[in-house]
């Protein structure tokens, strides 16, 4: 049964204090946070659920888990309000996919952005549109991680779970059905499913008839700062929210850490090291890198772009050699023991490739590899070439950045990988340029409440949110002797991958 919203009558006063809330959807937990106007943080929550990886190379989920981390979260913080919550903004893992039945109910687990099971299917869609239309129409080439694909592969691999489908909605969107009763997206995460037009900003007839995509499964697509719909009683008994307040469009994870970053203009970029790790810059018309290395996005701010380079396994990399290798450490004593290891840790190099690799390689069969491990190296040695390598992942997908034409002069870190003094310094010599800290570390949940004070008219623009809750907390500036040392180990990292594509290829079949 679908939920009817309500929008709301109240009448707020001008003098009474009003907040704003954002929710971010990720891998490892949903996180909601409660902020007032002026983009400070007053509560926060944080529910963790499981990935499931039914498969080398898979990764699914319950979205019934994100929606109960959802509840618990905002329960939690909406208790912290002493003024009027007045607007909700949403943010979530790209590319997710659900797929819901004629009684709204869940199919089968989510397929989320870091599966790798459809490199057939990418290759049957680059056949069917030819690879170079499909990135004229979408931004970008198939690829294992997007929707499209994943809709590719049920269709073929459980054709009984496709002909259930009714509606394809991505993470942030199910939570917003179950909160508005409303079948929506926004430009930003719907840029990732493969099936938009980036140009037009609109579902592509082009791309889904090919593809047998029924329009009517598709959410209606809004710009992110648009109302998209209002919380309804069934929703606000289950949250603590307010009946009957607007939620926002909201954005992808990226584009929604960009707004709460306060990267909303060309010359601006940030790096983010979470589980994945991106390098965004946004743009004033669609810029696409014809070899597909590179995405390229609509973005939170009404008709802009974006383009990015994603690493797949960013904080992942170290997440995964701290639970295996260094449990007992805490990762600011990884950090300080690291920091006395030197630059290229004793000729260590690390390439990041756990599940595979999108900027630039675009090889779902990529995996991770230490290079020069020798019987000196200890684990230390290997935690320092683990965050080396990451670095230089995404020191490449500024290089391509830059290759097609976009000048980047301003550079914000954000994500848990920021936190790291240690790491930040490295990216800043890295990148040979200054990168700044802000205040808030909300990131993508701030981005989210940004665009939901859009949507409540507290904000007259994007822009205007980004200049009243975005501050700077430091800058730093970097070493250009530090900066030639990298160098002489990146240019190995980028010779060794050329090396290894073959036996990939080959280590997936035995």
């Amino acid at each position: 049964m679908r939920f009817h919203p309500v929008p709301s009558t109240r009448s707020y006063c001008e003098d009474a204090m009003k907040y704003l809330i954002g929710i971010d959807i990720g891998t490892s937990g949903t996180k909601s946070v409660l902020f007032d106007t002026d983009g400070n943080a007053i509560a926060s929550a944080t529910a963790e659920y499981p990935l499931s990886q039914p498969k080398n190379g898979w990764a699914e989920q319950d979205p019934h888990d994100w929606w109960e981390a959802t509840c618990k979260t905002l329960c939690e913080i909406t208790k912290k309000a002493d003024g009027e919550i007045v607007g909700v903004g949403l943010s979530g893992q790209m590319h997710s996919m659900v797929l819901l039945d004629r009684k709204n109910e869940v199919i089968r687990p989510a397929i989320l952005w870091c599966d790798q099971r459809t490199a057939a299917e990418c290759e049957e869609i680059e056949v069917i549109l030819t690879r170079e239309r499909l990135v004229e129409i979408t931004g970008n080439p198939a690829l294992t991680g997007f929707t499209a694909s994943k809709l590719m592969w049920i269709k073929k691999h459980e054709p009984q779970s496709f002909a259930r489908t009714e509606h394809i909605l991505l993470a942030k969107d199910y939570i917003r059905f179950l909160l508005t009763g409303e079948y929506a997206t926004e430009v930003s995460d719907a840029s990732g499913m493969q099936l938009l037009d980036i140009n037009t900003r609109t579902w592509s007839d082009e791309v889904c008839a090919a593809l047998g995509v029924e329009r009517s499964m598709l959410a209606t697509v809004h710009e992110s700062p648009e109302i998209t719909g209002y919380v309804t009683k069934e929703a606000a008994a289950l949250t603590g929210l307010p009946v009957g307040i607007p939620v926002a469009g909201g954005a992808g994870d990226n584009a929604a850490a960009a707004i709460g970053t306060g990267v909303c203009r060309y010359g601006q970029a940030f790096t983010t090291i979470g589980t994945s790790g991106v390098v965004f810059a946004p743009t004033d018309a669609p810029i696409i890198d014809p070899k597909g290395r590179i995405h390229t996005f609509c973005a939170a701010v009404p008709h802009t772009w974006h383009v990015m380079g994603v690493v797949q396994a960013a904080g992942l990399s170290l997440n995964w050699f701290r639970s295996n290798l260094a449990s007992e450490m805490s990762y600011p004593e990884l950090d300080r023991a690291c920091e006395e290891i030197p630059i290229g840790a004793e000729r260590l190099i690390y390439l990041p490739y756990l599940m595979g690799e999108r900027t630039p390689l675009l090889d779902a069969d990529a995996r991770g590899v230490f290079f020069g491990l020798s019987a000196m190296h200890t684990r230390l040695h290997m935690a320092r070439a683990v965050m080396e390598g990451v670095s230089y992942a995404l020191y490449s997908s500024l290089e391509l950045i830059r290759a097609v034409g976009i000048d980047v002069s301003e550079m914000a870190l954000c994500g848990g990988g920021a936190k790291s003094g240690f790491w930040r310094t490295m990216l800043t010599d890295l990148y040979e340029m200054p990168t700044a800290i802000r205040e808030s570390t909300e990131g993508a949940a701030l981005g989210a409440a940004i665009l939901g004070g859009c949507a409540a008219g507290v904000y007259t623009s994007v822009g205007d949110g980004c200049a009243r809750a975005v501050r700077d907390r430091s800058v730093a500036y970097p070493d250009g002797a530090r900066h030639a040392a990298y160098l002489r180990y990146y240019e190995l990292y980028q010779s060794l991958y050329p090396c290894l594509k073959d036996a990939f290829r080959a280590l997936q079949g035995v």
